[in-house]
């Protein structure tokens, strides 16, 4: 946890930024990632020219110091390093070096010395690995970009990335994915998750979850596999992959493959080659939703969901989609067999009548084992939207399968998820995560069937006939609990006690 006086000097740089014209929060945060790139260079590329290095930028004053920083460091970093594969620097194609201001790069360069001392002071004192503080203080540096983004994209909260974690169990066993990544969160959450798996120190968050971040039970090769192979990434947004691949790097993985590519397309099929792209294990996700796009634009691989239309030539007519079903037919095209996924989605889209949307709940539910659906609380991703979700975990049997599951479906509706469900998100006293994850895990050892509990499961046959409907509220059972009111009279007894109350304060009054 970053203590308050980080905390201070964070705010103290977006504050800096701000009044130096960026205020534009995603710029900000790409700037601040060049800087925080240019730093790492001192330690991790020896072969950086001495001039280049931090540590002599105090050399340089002034305008001297920008044009050093822009034209010769900025320039080495997008030219040199890019040729020898350094993930960072592949992604700067079309980027560019804004801080011109002389006072504003001297300032910013200040500011991020002093949270770096502040960093090596409480990693002597609370015993803490660097990496582990250097990719909180990112991730708080992330936290100051709470803005709602375009067609649905917004941050998930890291708590209930962490739950999706537990929900999902991955290990290191084969390659993570999530195929609209933004800056990284879930990826980021999954190499956090299997530290904790195979940590010996094991500490319990504010959230009542568990943390690990010594990682000593990993061999060598897995160490390897999880700092360069493990973790893949995609997104349509150039800025946005060079913001997550700095928040990997930040949290120690030293080779994060992040590709600006837009997996809904055909550049996806592409950029596999030949090779078919069922090669996840694991898929971890909240694509962007509500988004209509041009069916042209998409892979004609993704033909299940909105079957094409053609005109008497033969050729593809125009249609408007749905994102939200398209990423779900893409997710599960990417996942090996028996791989398994857990992706956040509109809730509308677990009871919504059209077609599409049945088609998609039955592919869930044939192509693969619907597991479980959680439902989460209204408010969850305020203040970005007030838009209900739920998560999906299900597990990939075989593409375009026609033989249905035969294993029920686990439901639980959240009713909180330890915050407060407004635009503030306080932490409040409960701690429902650790339950959901708890009711999980022995959900197959002791089936629940009861419907009036916030958990239980519901037959495959029982959705059918409900037209794959996979809304919680329609499964659960509601009580009816009687409620005693007061009678008429008593009420009209008070009602009249109060009103001469009140008049015998206005009568004092007038005395006066």
């Amino acid at each position: 946890m970053l203590t308050n006086e980080i905390k201070s000097k964070v705010q103290s740089l977006w504050d800096r930024l701000w009044a130096g014209g960026l205020s534009n929060p995603i710029t900000a945060i790409e700037q601040i990632s060049y800087l925080l790139f240019m730093k790492r260079l001192e330690n991790f590329h020896p072969q950086t020219p001495k001039d280049f290095k931090w540590s002599t930028y105090h050399q340089f004053e002034g305008e001297k110091l920008a044009s050093h920083v822009k034209d010769h460091v900025f320039e080495y970093i997008k030219n040199d390093l890019s040729k020898k594969g350094e993930p960072f620097a592949d992604s700067m194609v079309d980027s560019s070096f804004r801080i011109n201001n002389a006072s504003l790069l001297e300032d910013a360069i200040e500011i991020i010395d002093s949270i770096y001392l502040e960093i090596q002071k409480q990693e002597k004192e609370d015993s803490q690995y660097f990496q582990d503080i250097q990719g909180d203080v990112y991730e708080h540096l992330l936290k100051q970009t709470s803005e709602a983004g375009k067609n649905g994209q917004f941050r998930t909260p890291r708590h209930i990335i962490q739950m999706m974690m537990e929900l999902l169990d991955p290990d290191v066993d084969g390659k993570i994915c999530d195929l609209a990544c933004g800056s990284g969160g879930f990826l980021v959450g999954a190499y956090q998750y299997l530290i904790t798996k195979k940590s010996k120190k094991i500490t319990v968050d504010d959230n009542g979850l568990q943390k690990g971040i010594d990682g000593a039970l990993l061999t060598a090769s897995q160490t390897k596999l999880l700092k360069e192979n493990i973790f893949h990434g995609f997104d349509i947004d150039q800025t946005m992959v060079r913001i997550g691949i700095m928040n990997l790097m930040m949290h120690g993985i030293t080779k994060p493959k992040i590709t600006h590519l837009d997996t809904l397309s055909s550049d996806y099929e592409n950029y596999e080659g030949d090779e078919p792209s069922e090669k996840y294990k694991y898929i971890l996700a909240n694509p962007p939703f509500t988004g209509k796009i041009n069916s042209l634009t998409v892979s004609e691989n993704l033909d299940r969901v909105y079957p094409p239309k053609k005109d008497k030539d033969g050729n593809r007519e125009k249609q408007t989609v749905q994102s939200e079903l398209l990423f779900l037919e893409r997710i599960i095209y990417m996942l090996e067999e028996n791989g398994k996924a857990a992706v956040i989605v509109p809730e509308g889209l677990l009871f919504n009548s059209g077609g599409a949307y049945k088609e998609i709940r039955k592919i869930l539910m044939t192509d693969c084992d619907l597991e479980g659906i959680v439902s989460l609380p209204e408010g969850v991703f305020m203040p970005y939207t007030n838009v209900k979700t739920s998560i999906l975990i299900f597990t990939k049997r075989k593409l375009r399968n026609d033989t249905p599951q035969t294993m029920d479906v686990w439901f639980y509706g959240m009713k909180s998820d330890g915050y407060s469900l407004d635009a503030n998100r306080r932490r409040l006293k409960n701690k429902p995560l650790p339950l959901v994850i708890t009711e999980w895990k022995k959900r197959n050892q002791k089936p629940n069937n009861n419907r009036e509990l916030q958990y239980f499961s519901v037959p495959y046959l029982e959705i059918v006939a409900n037209g794959y409907e996979l809304n919680f509220n329609l499964y659960q059972d509601f009580v009816y609990e009687p409620q005693n009111y007061r009678a008429p009279q008593v009420i009209l007894e008070q009602l009249s006690a109060l009103e001469n109350e009140i008049l015998k304060g206005m009568n004092n009054i007038k005395l006066r």
